[in-house]
């Protein structure tokens, strides 16, 4: 099983951190934030990922040079930025024949068990599901609804004024067809040239795990310490 792991981004709101580190080499207690994901995915399944790269490449392709645990990365430098549906454009050949690949921000922190998407995926027979979480301010978040059954039967980047509390979480499961809905040239975005096309198609999954947007200086530090209270100590 594949998996994009996007790492490309600047950081520029975690700046100073971010002007001599990655964004997602930043250090979770004692174990950098890539290493996380990386190794939340091979627990999951998956052999192959593409980690994506822009800002500070060259640190991110040293440390993962280094590793000798699965699974198996390879880094897709993009000189200039893709963005994240771009990313998978780009890539589209490297899925090609796969059943499903997931689809992951690097710069995201949480303890979700990957198995538990793909099951629900493998068994729901749609060509994506996204995973949810119930947002206290869901008007700075992309916004899904959905019917009885789990379809997505909407889907808005940032509403002003949201229609649900189910927002997006960045996580997914996809079917490579669905990366055939990108149309037109880079940068392309997952959640406002992707997602909006999918209403009607996608199913979504509701997250029952600790889940953080690293985007902030604030973000960080309280990831930092809540990662060490609920699940170090």
């Amino acid at each position: 099983m594949k998996a994009f792991l996007l790492a490309a981004g600047l950081g520029s709101r975690l700046r100073p951190l971010t002007d001599t580190t990655p964004k997602c080499m930043l250090a979770i207690d004692d174990r950098l934030l890539l290493d996380i994901w990386l190794e939340s995915l091979a627990q999951a399944g998956v052999d192959e990922v593409t980690v994506n790269t822009h800002h500070l490449s060259d640190m991110v392709w040293r440390h993962l040079a280094q590793r000798r645990r699965p699974p198996s990365v390879r880094v897709a430098f993009e000189p200039v930025l893709l963005g994240s549906a771009g990313t998978l454009l780009a890539n589209r050949d490297w899925v090609q024949g796969e059943d499903l690949f997931l689809v992951c921000y690097a710069d995201n922190l949480t303890d979700f068990d990957l198995g538990e998407l793909i099951d629900f995926h493998q068994r729901g027979g749609a060509p994506a599901t996204l995973t949810v979480f119930r947002a206290d301010n869901p008007s700075a978040c992309g916004i899904v609804e959905t019917d009885g059954a789990g379809l997505v039967v909407g889907f808005v980047e940032k509403p002003e004024t949201p229609t649900s509390n189910l927002a997006n979480a960045g996580i997914y499961a996809m079917h490579p067809s669905v990366i055939d809905q990108i149309e037109g040239p880079a940068p392309k975005d997952i959640g406002y040239d992707l997602l909006p096309k999918l209403v009607g198609q996608a199913r979504a999954f509701v997250l029952d795990a600790y889940l953080r947007d690293i985007g902030t200086l604030a973000a960080y530090r309280a990831a930092c310490q809540e990662w060490r209270e609920r699940f170090v100590s």
